[in-house]
């Protein structure tokens, strides 16, 4: 398919932040309890790493060792939550009171900015920020006098973190997730647990339980429902169409339309809307009175499931 470009719709950018929620971290390793993040004005993500460091051997370059990628951030606020002073290193003496310089705690914290497009403008989509095992570095707080132009104080901190484990793939410390591409349902579930409910505590899972909640099993083995002009058919018209339905989503294919003698048929395939019919329109008309083989390989869906080869043939009319 040729590709376009600036397609209405599907000119995207991102902008916002809001919806911060706050999970300091317990002896275990878990977030068991969120509070609201209120004036939360600007997070700043700040990947660093993943370097290439080249070694070289016989006079040439052998191969680039790329160092470890680190996760940090820098949260800035003009206010924070009571449960972020033990993230920020202070101790309480009494009720009001605080002290500083103490063993700063771990936290979590969820935000979420706006995915915009030409059409809906930042009403499009939004994504969930994740991120986990973070420690707030001592930071800057700028007092002045009022005079006729007041600011409000803007507090910021630098933040690293440390990553968690996740099956499967390397430990990481943040997760994104789109709105746009998720299951509306289970995006709601995952807020439930983020936002707390009337009946639950709001919490941060892990990302082992975010993948169950996202999970999405193949409802069968990927198959061939049908084909037209069917297997064996004949009498086709010279102008038809090829037509192939499965039962799942198909992530790509390598199928072949050739002649009898070989030849390898010329034309375009388009996919529905949702990824299981297959059309194959020829470039041109096919030949009168001749047999042509659909050749069905490389078939896999989008839950990784392979097609077996299949072999199909058709006959066009006198």
């Amino acid at each position: 398919m040729k590709l376009l470009w600036d397609s209405v719709g599907e000119r995207l950018y991102e902008t916002g932040v809001k919806n911060g929620v706050l999970y300091p971290q317990n002896n275990a390793g878990l977030y068991p309890l969120g509070v609201a993040w209120n004036g939360l004005t600007a997070v700043t993500e700040s990947p660093s790493g993943a370097e290439p460091n080249p070694i070289y051997a016989d006079d040439i370059k052998y191969l680039n060792l790329i160092s470890a990628e680190e996760f940090g951030a820098t949260i800035e606020a003009y206010t924070y939550p009571d449960e972020f002073a033990a993230c920020d290193g202070s101790g309480a003496l009494a009720v009001g009171v605080k002290v500083g310089q103490q063993k700063r705690t771990a936290f979590g914290l969820c935000y979420r900015t706006a995915l915009g497009n030409d059409v809906d403008a930042a009403d499009y989509a939004y994504k969930l920020h994740l991120i986990y095992g973070a420690m707030a570095a001592p930071s800057e707080k700028a007092f002045a006098t009022i005079n006729d132009s007041p600011e409000a104080i803007t507090f910021s901190w630098e933040v690293s973190t440390t990553p968690v484990a996740v099956t499967g793939f390397k430990p990481t410390a943040s997760i994104e997730i789109d709105s746009s591409k998720v299951d509306p349902a289970k995006l709601a579930a995952l807020e439930d647990i983020l936002y707390g409910t009337a009946g639950a505590d709001a919490y941060l899972p892990l990302p082992d339980e975010v993948a169950a909640i996202f999970a999405e099993a193949a409802p069968s083995a990927v198959a061939l429902s049908s084909i037209v002009p069917a297997d064996a058919a004949t009498n086709v018209a010279v102008n038809a169409n090829i037509v192939l339905t499965f039962n799942n989503k198909i992530a790509r294919e390598a199928i072949v339309v050739t002649d009898e003698l070989g030849g390898i048929v010329a034309g375009a395939k388009t996919w529905d809307v949702d990824g299981k019919v297959l059309t194959f329109n020829p470039t041109s008309e096919f030949t009168a009175s001749t047999v042509y083989i659909v050749t069905i390989t490389g078939v896999v869906d989008i839950y990784n499931q392979s097609l077996a080869a299949e072999v199909k043939n058709f006959e066009t009319a006198v």
